[in-house]
């Protein structure tokens, strides 16, 4: 890896801190040379820290170490990409990240329509909810409408219209959603199990 730490005059480089599993971004640091070896040697995570003018290894008074998982350069060969297992919160000031965001697994859309099962999940007295309707219907309920989906997905695979095989995968999707819910599990539980199998 070729890593230009002459581009700035204090020979340091911007190294961009992200979890290795959940792909969150937890801080970032700086490194000079010195750092970037002590990190691969330890496989800790070392910093140049500018205002103790020294290395410093994260968690080395915390015990909150990141864990080292891979280095990548950028295009330019002048920013780290430092991909990390932490242990304990990343930020000094005891989140997760520096930007107080709880770090967790996300998936982008899903995640927020997770939210919003979990919301009608807890509304069951809103009679205009489809979902909460299905909750209050009980889990044989909600089975049988993932079944049903997954029947007609099946049914247009068969076919020549993606269309209608698309939105029938989004029904069943939805569906298998709220099924996860009404058993108290999310997806990122069926996510474990696929990457423990892989």
């Amino acid at each position: 890896m070729q890593i230009d730490f002459n581009k700035n005059s204090d020979g340091l480089v911007p190294a961009i801190v992200q979890d290795a599993a959940t792909k969150n971004v937890l801080m970032l640091g700086y490194m000079n040379q010195e750092a970037f070896e002590k990190t691969q040697e330890t496989q800790k995570v070392t910093f140049f820290s500018r205002s103790k003018q020294r290395l410093w290894t994260k968690g080395e008074e915390s015990g909150n170490f990141l864990n080292l998982v891979d280095m990548q350069v950028d295009c330019d060969n002048d920013t780290l990409l430092v991909k990390v297992n932490p242990v304990g919160p990343t930020c000094h000031k005891g989140t997760d990240t520096c930007w107080a965001e709880e770090n967790v697994q996300g998936y982008g859309f899903l995640s927020t329509l997770e939210d919003i099962i979990e919301s009608r999940k807890n509304d069951q007295e809103n009679p205009d909810s489809y979902v909460a309707s299905l909750f209050r219907k009980g889990i044989n309920k909600v089975a049988q409408k993932v079944g049903e989906e997954a029947v007609e997905t099946v049914i247009e695979a068969k076919d020549d219209n993606d269309d209608l095989f698309l939105n029938e995968s989004a029904d069943l999707l939805f569906h298998y959603l709220i099924l996860l819910k009404a058993k108290n599990f999310d997806l990122n539980a069926v996510v474990n199990i696929l990457e423990q199998r892989h």
